[in-house]
């Protein structure tokens, strides 16, 4: 059995930490799976991380439900969430519903994730009414990179910290299962983590959120151009990676790789009957 919301929203109620991370295909998916994560997250950050795209904007469906299907397939344990791409949900209630059941009966996953606070509500609470669990994001919002003038913490100013509070307020009424915050400044983020009764994941939220989400590729250390300043690098993979590399190439040229032991056999009479032949 997956993990389902109301065992999420439970872990709030029990004050036990929720963590949670994005996976993007089948192997690294399967090992966050086994590792016991509760969450996973195909996020639109893809984009970046595993399509080299300067934003997470140029995203499409497409490449969200083929990266969600390698999730599922991957995992039997966690609670699956799509991240629905730009533009995917604005123009209209209808659209939400229509891109948002193609993560659910074509993707697999369990829900969806929609950034935007009361701009989004109809959307959310119509999705929720309709059977699928949504989850809200609010803070820094990379979809709208443009129009808040790239990435920023958002809501040091007391009205865009009171706006936050009040869309958060609106995603938990409209029936969102919980809310990511981030890049929103500590102190506002355990207030409203105070204030909902649904769980909050932040990142780059500071430690009071009850939960936490990290893209995969910074703590391991796979994607090196950029680590924010909300990320810790539990590994360094990517130069573990390149050394390996650097030593299988080293291997073939020198003919050391590879020997017997990765090479298989046959019967030599056949191989000299070959040659007779021949």
């Amino acid at each position: 059995m997956r993990v389902t919301i109301t065992e999420i929203k439970e872990m709030k109620q029990r004050k036990e930490k929720i963590p949670m991370l994005t996976a993007y295909d089948y192997v690294t998916a399967k090992m966050v799976d086994e590792a016991g994560v509760p969450l996973i997250l195909v996020g639109d950050s893809l984009g970046m991380v595993m399509l080299g795209y300067e934003s997470t904007i140029p995203v499409t469906m497409e490449e969200m439900i083929h990266h969600t299907k390698a999730v599922v397939r991957g995992t039997k344990k966690v609670l699956i969430i799509g991240d629905m791409p730009f533009m995917t949900y604005h123009i209209s209630v209808s659209d939400a519903l229509s891109n948002a059941a193609r993560f659910i009966q074509e993707g697999g996953a369990q829900a969806v994730k929609l950034e935007g606070g009361e701009v989004v509500a109809e959307k959310v609470r119509r999705l929720v009414d309709c059977g699928i669990p949504v989850m809200g994001h609010i803070g820094l919002t990379p979809q709208s990179m443009h129009q808040l003038g790239g990435f920023k913490v958002r809501g040091k100013a007391v009205e865009e910290a009171r706006k936050l509070l009040n869309d958060a307020r609106i995603l938990e009424e409209a029936g969102a299962f919980a809310i990511v915050l981030e890049c929103t400044p500590a102190p506002l983020s355990k207030l409203i983590t105070q204030k909902l009764a649904i769980p909050t994941i932040g990142i780059g939220a500071g430690p009071d959120c009850d939960g936490q989400v990290q893209v995969i590729s910074d703590i391991l250390g796979l994607y090196t151009d950029f680590v924010p300043k909300h990320a810790k690098q539990y590994a360094r993979l990517a130069g573990e990676i390149k050394n390996a590399v650097a030593d299988y190439m080293s291997e073939v040229k020198s003919l050391s790789f590879p020997t017997t032991e990765q090479s298989y056999t046959m019967d030599e009479s056949l191989i000299k009957q070959l040659k007779a032949e021949s």
